[in-house]
């Protein structure tokens, strides 16, 4: 006897599992900026650190490969 309740448990996990992606992400994004030497101010940190969106994140990271400064990883031009 079902309790009807795996499709609720799906969606559950799923959604931790999307945080701790974007956790991971975030973590990522400044482990490369404090590896490349380049400073990471706390307001940038807490962007970074706030953002589930891991779009967004996708776009930091790439960003943090080459950016010259924790300000050019968030530049939308």
């Amino acid at each position: 006897m079902g309790t009807g309740l795996s499709h609720f448990r799906g969606i559950v996990a799923e959604s931790f599992r999307n945080e701790g992606r974007a956790e991971g992400r975030a973590e990522d994004i400044l482990r490369i900026l404090t590896v490349r030497g380049v400073s990471v101010p706390d307001e940038a940190r807490q962007r970074v650190t706030a953002c589930t969106d891991l779009a967004v994140l996708d776009v930091w990271f790439e960003r943090a490969i080459t950016a010259p400064t924790a300000d050019a990883v968030f530049d939308e031009s």
